[in-house]
């Protein structure tokens, strides 16, 4: 079985404007946002032609069966072509129930569409193998310079908006390479523009304020220091703002992983300067990065993005309100407790 070639979210996005969806899907990334529209563009195109509500079934991967989903996927359509069966978190599955879902992927039927989503799978495994091979996997990678000023100028394109001059860049500047916060900015500043096709850097400079960005960035380094004074008066400041709590959430999870990286490079001896690059921390954060790997130890990463995870499922599915949400996560990930 010859592998096809690795893709990507984008070309998965491209791939279902111009077709048919797959019967199956794994999509596997740390980058959440990707994640997320690749799962809302096939379940659309999955959809389209049924009733809703009727034809779509959704998994946790922690304790599911591959049984259950796959008498899901096999179960005939109501009034429609195909059912969409969604698992999320496919890493919390039991390896055996992943090699189930292996064999299912190797011939699987085209009144359904399965879609597994996790941020890491083993690449060594059966089923990460079989999707490869099908052309099934798709990678939702985190973008990286070029890549992210393309994507701020495709979110200004999809609300009708072009950029003038270097607005990306300042955007990027000012936010960094976190995808949710640029979506959220952009959002914001197209409205700011009305009528006006072009975002301009005055549009910026009123929207996305200096003292704004700095307190993001306060808010995230007292995180990584474990400062929960610091912490609560940066998160109040920037909710009275109506940040999105959401995009907020995702700038925490992004530091969090560049702290890990960081205490993995430091650990391997590297020194300061090489581990900041290597964890993508800014050279003048070097330092700050450095103390903020000596305040975590591995089991307190490994429980923070937990709570991370379990609040991003609480905001997108509860009721609860999104900031009392990432209020109460904060002062979790602030504790200085020995772990």
């Amino acid at each position: 079985m010859k592998d096809a070639p690795s893709a990507d979210v984008p070309s998965l996005l491209r791939s279902l404007e111009k077709g048919e969806p797959l019967p199956a899907y794994v999509i596997v990334g740390e980058e959440a946002l990707l994640r997320t529209r690749a799962v809302r563009a096939i379940r659309e195109r999955a959809l389209e032609d049924g009733p809703e509500g009727f034809n779509e079934e959704t998994f946790e991967g922690k304790g599911a069966k591959a049984s259950t989903i796959i008498d899901a996927a096999r179960t005939l359509p109501m009034m429609a072509r195909r059912r969409f069966v969604l698992v999320r978190d496919a890493d919390g599955l039991d390896a055996g129930e992943l090699t189930q879902l292996a064999t299912y992927l190797e011939s699987p039927i085209d009144s359904a569409c399965v879609v597994l989503v996790a941020e890491k799978l083993d690449g060594r495994s059966k089923l990460t193998k079989v999707a490869k091979a099908k052309g099934m996997l798709f990678e939702a990678r985190p973008l990286k310079g070029a890549a992210v000023l393309r994507f701020v100028e495709s979110e200004a394109k999809a609300k009708g908006k072009t950029l003038e001059g270097n607005v990306g860049g300042a955007l990027v500047d000012a936010l960094g390479e976190d995808l949710a916060a640029l979506t959220d900015a952009v959002e914001r500043l197209a409205l700011y523009a009305g009528d006006r096709k072009a975002i301009t850097l005055d549009d910026v400079a009123a929207c996305i304020t200096r003292a704004r960005v700095e307190t993001i960035w306060k808010l995230v380094d007292a995180i990584s220091l474990r400062n929960s004074a610091e912490a609560a008066a940066a998160l109040v400041s920037l909710l009275d703002d109506r940040s999105n709590a959401l995009g907020l959430l995702s700038m925490i999870a992004r530091q969090l992983r560049m702290v890990a990286k960081m205490r993995q490079a430091l650990g391997e001896g590297r020194p300061t300067e090489e581990a900041a690059k290597i964890a993508g921390i800014p050279p003048f954060k070097a330092q700050a990065g450095r103390a903020a790997a000596r305040a975590w130890t591995l089991p307190a990463l490994e429980a923070a993005f937990l709570a991370i995870a379990r609040a991003e499922r609480s905001m997108k599915g509860s009721k609860v309100d999104a900031g009392d949400l990432l209020v109460e996560l904060v002062l979790q990930l602030t504790q200085k407790q020995a772990a």
